[in-house]
């Protein structure tokens, strides 16, 4: 499975450790931390990775537009998990490879910059009062999605 997964100014260290642990067991090729998304080494990154920040490769790139728009060019399909107006069900989507998923913020979400470079803005179905997942618990979510659609 060829997908680079990109994070948006995640900004908990929490979270982060969490993508990182479910990217290792998707088999995602890298991860993008972008803007204010910290980097390891830290303890609170490592502790809930349990090892995954070694066996992805990662990279930080402040200007994430510009990392996305040179994967775009390269002949990635981007997607966004986003709450957005055209947001389409993960799992109605065929998913294109290679191809970079975009989370974002926890609160404030993908930038509207980069929202705009995306092929495909993703949701997942959501049946009960809340109208989203913890940043991490999403991106677990599809990343799996992907892992299980490259392997039909």
């Amino acid at each position: 499975m060829e997908l680079v997964l990109a994070l948006d100014n995640v900004r908990s260290l929490h979270n982060v450790g969490a993508i990182f642990r479910s990217a290792d067991g998707a088999g995602v090729s890298r991860i993008v931390l972008g803007g204010l998304t910290p980097t390891p080494p830290r303890h609170e990154i490592s502790k809930t990775a349990l090892g995954a920040c070694e066996s992805v490769p990662w990279e930080y790139c402040r200007d994430l537009v510009k990392c996305i728009s040179e994967l775009k060019l390269r002949g990635y399909t981007v997607y966004a998990l986003e709450l957005t107006p055209t947001a389409v069900p993960i799992f109605d989507v065929k998913l294109n490879e290679p191809a970079v998923l975009i989370v974002g913020h926890e609160r404030e979400g993908v930038q509207t910059e980069i929202l705009a470079l995306c092929d495909v803005h993703l949701s997942l179905p959501m049946h009960g009062k809340c109208v989203s997942l913890n940043v991490a618990t999403a991106t677990g979510v599809a990343v799996y999605e992907f892992y299980r659609q490259s392997m039909s």
